[in-house]
């Protein structure tokens, strides 16, 4: 036995070798990253900002393909079937562990068929009212709500959506009756709600910022764990007396499963990195996009509790999978 051992010792070491060598040659050619979600979006724009620095670290340049449609699945599905050799990536947001809940066939696990790398960042969701409507606090539209039940709307960019989801929770907590008004995007939706056809709508930060400030939206929460440093007088949800509504989007970075824990690594180290330039700092910040730094294990465990909480809200509100 002590003789086999001897013998197997130098091919362990030569395999720890290559995997060594491996991850500090990687990468030798231009990565792809697959954004499942359309150009020009929130979920589209944080990694584009952080790329352009994560690329210069890697010697690599890093080649962003949209690829939306199907609450992000199609995306999703292509990066879970693609050669776990680090020159795929997937950037996805909350929608990647709604997707579970919502489509009984997605033909992949996004618990077990990605590696986590690391987070690109948080962002709240901003309750936005009309301003004609002069609520200035959120318990001012609950009581107007709870005056006149079922009559009024929410808005958000489609059924299952992270900000559908958002007013979902704040709607039980708060004892809310509510329509759920869904459009074809964040863009249509925020438009009528300043228009003064929407009652409420959850909605990224960052897109709501702009029209926030012209005074075309007011801003009555934000549903983050803390107060957000772009709105720092608006409260969050759980600061106002509603429990069990936190619910941020965030952003995050991740390779087919199968990645060797050396590129997994050396790719969540540079990510690190990258976040931490100036340049990426203050844009994300900007965007109304907050640090969220977790380890690629941390990662793993959290996209997994997402799921598991994500599946209960979605039962609770009776959503059917497709």
């Amino acid at each position: 036995m002590k003789s086999r051992c001897l013998m197997l010792l130098p091919v362990l070491v030569l395999g720890l070798a290559t995997m060594e060598a491996r991850a500090q040659t990687w990468p030798t050619k231009p990565l792809r990253a697959i954004v499942p979600i359309a150009a020009g979006s929130l979920a589209d724009i944080v990694p584009r900002v952080v790329f352009e620095q994560l690329s210069i670290r890697l010697g690599q340049s890093i080649v962003v393909e949209n690829r939306p449609g199907a609450g992000g699945t199609i995306g999703a599905n292509l990066v879970a079937k693609a050669a776990p050799d680090g020159y795929t990536l997937l950037v996805h947001s909350s929608a990647h562990t709604i997707a579970p809940s919502l489509h009984a066939n997605l033909g992949y696990d996004p618990a077990r068929d990605f590696a986590a790398v690391a987070p690109l960042g948080v962002t709240p969701f901003v309750l936005v009212v009309p301003p004609a409507r002069g609520y200035g606090t959120i318990r001012d539209l609950v009581s107007a709500a709870k005056a006149k039940p079922g009559a009024f709307n929410f808005a958000s960019p489609g059924v299952g959506t992270a900000s559908h989801l958002s007013a979902e929770r704040f709607r039980f907590s708060a004892g809310v009756e509510a329509v759920h008004v869904p459009f074809k995007g964040g863009a249509e939706a925020m438009a009528n709600v300043i228009a003064g056809r929407i009652d409420f709508f959850f909605m990224a930060l960052g897109a709501a910022l702009p029209n926030i400030r012209d005074g075309k939206l007011s801003a009555l929460a934000v549903n983050g764990a803390r107060r957000s440093t772009a709105l720092p007088d608006v409260p969050t949800t759980s600061e106002a007396g509603f429990a069990n509504t936190e619910y941020p989007t965030w952003f995050a970075l991740f390779l087919p499963a199968g990645a060797s824990r050396e590129i997994v690594d050396k790719l969540h180290r540079e990510t690190l990195e990258a976040l931490q330039e100036p340049r990426v700092r203050e844009r994300l910040a900007e965007l109304g996009v907050e640090p969220m730094v977790m380890t690629p294990r941390e990662l793993d465990v959290y996209v997994e509790k997402q799921i598991a909480a994500d599946a209960l809200l979605v039962r609770a509100i009776g959503l059917k999978t497709e």
